[in-house]
């Protein structure tokens, strides 16, 4: 993954994070999710936070996905 072609969007726990994912596949963004523990687990090492993710967006898709983001932190929210 490119350093400038992607863009954090969101980091969180898993279910929030698979939400979020959720609504962007739902609005045609194809997000990637970077999960440490998951890859320190199968290469054999410990992580210390479990289930934490973060979520990555192209840039082309960043605004549309910002705001797709900010919808699901509101609705947790209320």
């Amino acid at each position: 993954m490119s350093d400038n072609a992607y863009t954090k969007i969101f980091s969180g726990s898993f279910i929030i994070v698979q939400l979020a994912l959720d609504r962007l596949k739902s609005a045609g963004i194809n997000a990637i999710i970077k999960d440490e523990s998951e890859s320190g687990r199968l290469a054999g090492f410990g992580a210390s936070i479990q289930g934490y993710q973060e979520l990555y967006v192209s840039n082309e898709e960043l605004l549309e996905a910002k705001t797709i983001i900010s919808s699901v932190q509101d609705e947790l929210e209320s």
